[in-house]
């Protein structure tokens, strides 16, 4: 099936839904019909062919529905430009001279409704769907704000869908585990492409020789919603972080993209067979499952940020992003706060050169605060009457996206937002991914290994980044249900993980503790003496299912928790890596964990309204 903006490929034909379009009880009568004579263009009933052109792409195909009405989806969704994949510089120093480093795009949103008969039957039913509230964009990106009448049928041939994890099973992180309450967390990916596939994205992005080429996934943000639904937490990426992908199948073409042996840039998973690799190599890293994805382009960035009507940002200084080399995004803004929309939106989101030291990791921090700024003005300006603007917001939510299956339709969107707008502004945490300058590549970053993980546990366990939350009671871990072998049986490798920032690996440390092992019976065990890695914790990893008895039985005889006992396939065999907690003696104590943020996460909170951007001096204009 044909994904639509991942590499320029036709899209693939649509079912046009029921076209009733309603936004108040008054205009239906009560059979349900429309009482001002319905409309053939898009919307209303009869026997009409219509073609719902949007900015982000064509759509394909055509197919008569319950109401007789034919229609043509529109649409393609992606957002964000950058390099990598041509050898032009990106990180700290250079990047393409004839256009923005090609940024983020951003996240758009959409509308809800449920489906109702084409034949206009069951009133009662579709005024009461009528009277649901939600702010479309917000539905769909953070779901904050509510009020308008939306009833929107056609809205799901909009929508364009393609498959969550293009990874093997192996590689993929285990379901979120439910609370006490039986209610799980929600983790979704929010994916900015880049994607050159239309004359508007081509103008948009600039650079014209891409026109067509492998799209990139230049925005990466981890959505997290709490499983009691009381707090929401945000992690980027940088567009700049190095690190191994997982092996990908494109779902159309059926090739395989092998797993990367050495470090590449995390925006190339896009095209590695589309926004499942993305998702896939993001559960690799995180070892947190991934339940939806959202997708935009940049010209679904420009319309949804003019159907939003404008978002305040702030500079603490005059800016204008362009150089003489032609670096810069060309945002041009007077000190102090300033509502963008349009083409002014997509410039804030993409600007790099201007903000701070003109790396990713300060475009980044532009982009949280636009997101937080989008939700505090929906909430602001929730109750929507006009008709009109309703019929605007949903048409351009639906048509900029492309989502999960999962995710692939009204309804669903709409239960989604349902849940994502319970949280409140001041519960939000936006923060960026714990990064250290890559060894290999100095204009690149990679994960700081112990803050990172860090910040990916407490996401994990659904811990909230603020802090606020309700002490929990730590979880018991289940003892596996296939029986260990013999102890003398189990193979071991034991490593030193003993190294930390501030200090050295403690030498013949692995050889220590593979003594100890021995002594107490699992003769199988050896020492790796070939490096000395930084595990800010003592661990032990295991493959596969059938391995998992053998390395809880190495945990419990060395007196570490079961919790520390962990399922990996960046190993072949049983391997307990002595982490930088047991740099001595042979009686291993459990480190008390700590719960807070790492600080390097550089934390903004959805209610600060004063956040300002700083601009580098270079940049300043008078």
């Amino acid at each position: 099936m044909a994904r639509s903006g991942v590499r320029g490929e036709g899209a693939r034909p649509r079912v046009r839904q029921a076209d009733d379009l309603g936004w108040d009880d008054s205009l239906y009568d009560e059979h349900g019909n429309p009482t001002d004579g319905g409309g053939a263009s898009g919307g209303g009933g009869g026997d009409a062919t219509s073609e719902s052109s949007g900015s982000t792409g064509r759509g394909s195909g055509t197919t008569r529905t319950d109401g007789g009405s034919t229609g043509k989806g529109d649409g393609s969704a992606d957002g964000g430009r950058g390099a990598g994949h041509d050898g032009r510089p990106v990180g700290k120093d250079g990047d393409d001279a004839s256009a923005e480093p090609r940024g983020q795009g951003r996240h758009g949103g959409g509308g809800g409704s449920r489906r109702g008969n084409g034949d206009g039957g069951h009133p009662r039913r579709r005024r009461r769907i009528l009277r649901w509230s939600a702010s479309v964009l917000a539905l769909l990106i953070l779901g904050t704000a509510g009020a308008g009448y939306l009833y929107y049928q056609h809205l799901n041939a909009n929508i364009k869908k393609d498959d969550l994890n293009l990874g093997d099973e192996k590689d993929r992180a285990a379901k979120s585990k439910a609370n006490a309450a039986g209610q799980t967390p929600l983790n979704i990916l929010l994916i900015g492409s880049d994607a050159r596939d239309t004359k508007e994205n081509q103008a948009l992005g600039g650079a014209k020789e891409t026109f067509g080429g492998t799209p990139l996934a230049d925005v990466q943000m981890l959505l997290h919603l709490s499983a009691d639904r009381s707090n929401m937490s945000v992690i980027s990426m940088p567009r700049d972080t190095l690190l191994k992908m997982p092996k990908c199948t494109d779902p159309d073409t059926k090739k395989v993209y092998p797993a990367t042996v050495g470090l590449v840039m995390t925006n190339t998973s896009l095209g590695r067979g589309g926004p499942g690799c993305t998702v896939a190599t993001w559960e690799k890293l995180t070892k947190i499952h991934i339940d939806h994805f959202m997708k935009i382009d940049f010209s679904g960035v420009v319309s949804m940020a003019d159907a939003i009507g404008g978002v305040p940002v702030c500079v603490d200084a005059n800016v204008y992003s362009k150089d003489s080399q032609g670096h810069g995004s060309g945002l041009k803004l007077k000190k102090g706060t300033t509502p963008v929309k349009g083409t002014q939106a997509l410039a804030w989101l993409r600007t790099r050169y201007g903000f701070e030291d003109n790396t990713d990791i300060g475009r980044t921090k532009a982009q949280h605060q636009y997101m937080n700024s989008m939700v505090r003005q929906l909430r602001k300006n929730a109750t929507i009457s006009n008709p009109g603007k309703l019929r605007s917001l949903a048409e351009t939510a639906t048509k900029a996206l492309t989502v999960d299956k999962g995710l692939g339709s009204v309804l669903k969107l709409y239960d989604l937002g349902n849940e994502l707008k319970k949280v409140e502004p001041k519960r939000i945490t936006m923060t960026t991914m714990p990064w250290q300058w890559a060894v290999s590549d100095s204009n690149r970053v990679e994960p700081k290994p112990v803050e990172a993980e860090q910040l990916f546990r407490l996401v994990r366990e659904d811990i909230a980044l603020d802090g606020k939350d309700k002490k929990k009671t730590a979880t018991a871990v289940k003892a596996s249900t296939d029986p260990a072998a013999a102890d003398d049986q189990i193979g071991v490798t034991v490593q030193n993980g003993t190294r930390t920032a501030a200090l050295g690996p403690v030498r013949g440390r692995a050889g220590t503790v593979t003594q100890l092992l021995t002594g107490k019976g699992f003769t199988k065990a050896a020492a790796d003496t070939s490096t000395a890695t930084a595990e800010e914790t003592t661990v032990i990893r295991y493959p596969s299912a059938d391995l998992q008895g053998d390395a809880q039985a190495v945990a419990k005889a060395l007196g570490i928790p079961l919790s520390a006992v962990k399922k990996s396939t960046d190993v072949s065999g049983v391997t307990l890596v002595v982490g930088a907690d047991w740099r001595e003696g042979t009686a291993y104590k459990a480190k008390t964990q700590d719960n807070t943020t790492p600080e390097s996460a550089d934390v903004l909170n959805g209610a600060k309204a004063d956040a300002c951007m700083h601009v580098n001096k270079d940049y300043t204009w008078s």
